[in-house]
C-alpha cells in the first residue's frame, strides 16, 4: 500500500533516494546534502509498504514571479506503477493554481505523467556543451573604455545585483536573486572570486558580469552571463563570456556547459557561434 504523507522539513530517507535517481538519471546534483532550492517549503513522500519511493518538493513561495515550482522524483525501482501520477495529483491538488514542474532531461517518464493529467510543456531550458583544450577561442574584444576586472566579495554585491535585475527582470529565477542571496552562495564550497568576471567602465562602474562555475566532476559552467540593458548592443556579453571561458580552459576544464532558454533565439545564436551544441533539455511542465 503507497502512503502519502506532507511535512514542512524532507525526512531523512530522501537524500537516500534521490542518490538513487542521481546513479539513473544523472540529476539532480547531489552534494553531503539536499539541493539548496528544497529547503523550504513543502515535502511529500510516497511510502510502499513502509518503503520511501518517491518524493516531491513544493517550492510554496514560488519563482520571480510567484508560481510555485515542483521537483519531482521517483526511485528508478518503482517506476510504471503508476506512482508518479499518483503523487503528482496530490501535489497539484495542493499547490496553488499554475504550479510548474520541472522534468529535468525532459525525461520521458515525466511526459508521460504530464500528458496523464492534461498538463502542457510551457518552458524548455536548453543545456549545451562545447569542448575546451583545443585553443579555438578567439580573444575578447571589449567595447572602447570597458576593462574586465574579477569580483571583490564585500564590495561588489549590491553593483552586480543591480545589473543583474536590470538584465534579467523576465527570468523566473535569476531576476529574484538578491544581495543576501549573493552572499550566501559565497559561503558554498564552490564559490570561487577568481572565476567570476566583471566589466566595467572608466569609473569602475559595472557593466556586466560572468559568473563561472566548476562542477564536482571537474566540468566547468558559464553560470550567469549578465549585461546591464543600456551597456548592450557593443558585443560586452560575448567579450564575457570568452573571458570566462578562457578562465575555465586555462584552469584545465576539458569541457564547459550553460544553460539557455530555448526561446532566446539571440543568445542561443551566440553560443552557437562561440562551438555550443546542445546536449540535452530541462522542460517545466504546467
Amino acid at each position: 500500500m503507497t502512503t502519502l504523507t506532507w511535512a514542512a522539513e524532507a525526512p531523512e530517507t530522501t537524500l537516500p533516494l534521490l542518490r538513487a535517481v542521481a546513479a539513473a538519471d544523472g540529476r539532480p546534483e547531489l552534494g553531503d546534502d539536499l539541493p539548496g532550492g528544497f529547503r523550504g517549503g513543502e515535502h511529500l513522500t510516497a511510502d510502499l509498504d513502509g518503503t520511501p519511493v518517491a518524493y516531491a518538493h513544493l517550492d510554496t513561495a514560488g519563482d520571480a514571479f510567484g508560481r510555485q515550482v515542483v521537483e519531482l522524483f521517483v526511485h528508478p525501482d518503482h517506476r510504471r506503477r503508476g506512482i508518479g501520477t499518483a503523487i503528482a495529483r496530490a501535489v497539484l491538488d495542493r499547490a496553488a493554481p499554475g504550479a510548474r514542474f520541472w522534468s529535468h532531461g525532459d525525461h520521458p517518464g515525466a511526459a508521460a505523467i504530464a500528458a496523464g493529467l492534461g498538463l502542457a510543456k510551457v518552458r524548455e531550458l536548453l543545456v549545451m556543451r562545447r569542448a575546451l583544450g583545443a585553443g579555438d577561442l578567439p580573444e575578447p574584444a571589449w567595447p572602447e573604455g570597458v576593462t574586465a576586472r574579477t569580483f571583490e566579495p564585500g564590495r561588489d554585491e549590491d553593483a552586480v545585483i543591480a545589473v543583474n535585475k536590470a538584465a534579467f527582470d523576465w527570468h523566473p529565477e535569476q531576476g529574484a536573486l538578491t544581495v543576501t542571496d549573493l552572499v550566501a552562495t559565497e559561503g558554498e564550497p564552490w564559490f570561487d572570486p577568481a572565476g567570476f568576471f566583471l566589466a566595467v567602465d572608466a569609473r569602475d562602474r559595472v557593466l556586466g558580469f560572468h559568473w563561472t562555475k566548476v562542477h564536482p566532476d571537474g566540468e566547468g559552467e558559464v553560470y550567469v552571463v549578465g549585461v546591464d540593458p543600456a551597456a548592450q548592443g557593443g558585443g560586452l556579453g560575448k567579450a564575457l563570456t570568452l573571458v570566462g571561458l578562457h578562465h575555465l580552459e586555462a584552469a584545465g576544464r576539458p569541457s564547459v556547459l550553460l544553460y539557455v532558454e530555448s526561446d532566446n533565439h539571440p543568445a542561443v545564436a551566440v553560443y552557437t557561434r562561440l562551438g555550443f551544441a546542445r546536449s540535452a533539455a530541462d522542460v517545466q511542465w504546467a
